[in-house]
This record gives C-alpha cells, structure tokens and sequence, in this order.
C-alpha cells in the first residue's frame, strides 16, 4: 500500500522539490500553503506523514502541529518539521508542539529521503 505525505509549506519552489522527490520515491503527496489548511486536510486524509513547515501565513508550523497532536483524528501522525531557522531553542519550542523530528532546509537529499523513510516506518 502506497504511503501518503502530506506537504505544508508556503514557499513554491521548496513545495515542488518536496513533492518530486517523494514521488521519484514512490510516495503519494498532498499539498497545503498554510498551517490551516494543512490541518484541515490532515483530519480529511490522515495521511501518514506530515512535513510541516514552521514559518508560514494564516497559521505557522508550531501552532498547527500542537492542533494535530491535541486531536484524537490526527495525534498519532508523525510530524517532521522542515526548517531554515534550526536556532538555539528551536529544538526545544519543536519538541514541545509534539514535532516528531525535523529537517533542516535547505535539504540534503539523501538525507531528507533516509530521514523521511526512517520516521514513515515507525
């Protein structure tokens, strides 16, 4: 059965690499520009795995993520954060909203595939 990753992230260019890569790998994505709709779609679809941006309009990664996880739908959804602001405390304000793991952007693509496999897995 195909698994299914659910993609947050506001900015175009990083939401198309995010997408190619995971379908090149044999995953099916969805797409979401906001924490919002990102969590609407969560509860619609359940995916199995969410990457979830941290700055983004509407409603950004920490908040949305923490509304995930408070969710008898959506808590046991994996959630890995994708962030170009990995500063001190940010691991700590991560952890705290229930992200699963993170990857820091920009990407190393061997490592962003080993990464996604190794949490989808679980």
């Amino acid at each position: 059965m195909e698994k299914v990753i659910l993609i947050v992230e506001d900015d175009p260019k990083n939401l198309k690499l995010f997408r190619d890569l995971l379908q090149v790998s044999g995953y099916t994505t969805l797409e979401a520009t906001d924490g919002k709709q990102g969590v609407e779609l969560a509860r619609e679809e359940r995916p199995d795995l969410i990457l979830m941006d941290i700055q983004m309009p509407v409603m950004d990664g920490l908040e949305a993520t923490k509304l995930l996880k408070n969710n008898d739908v959506t808590k046991d959804i994996p959630i890995v954060a994708l962030t170009a602001y990995a500063m001190q405390g940010d691991e700590e304000k991560m952890r705290e909203a229930g992200f699963d793991g993170y990857i820091s952007k920009p990407i190393d693509v061997k490592g962003f595939l080993k990464k996604i496999s190794e949490v989808i897995s679980k």
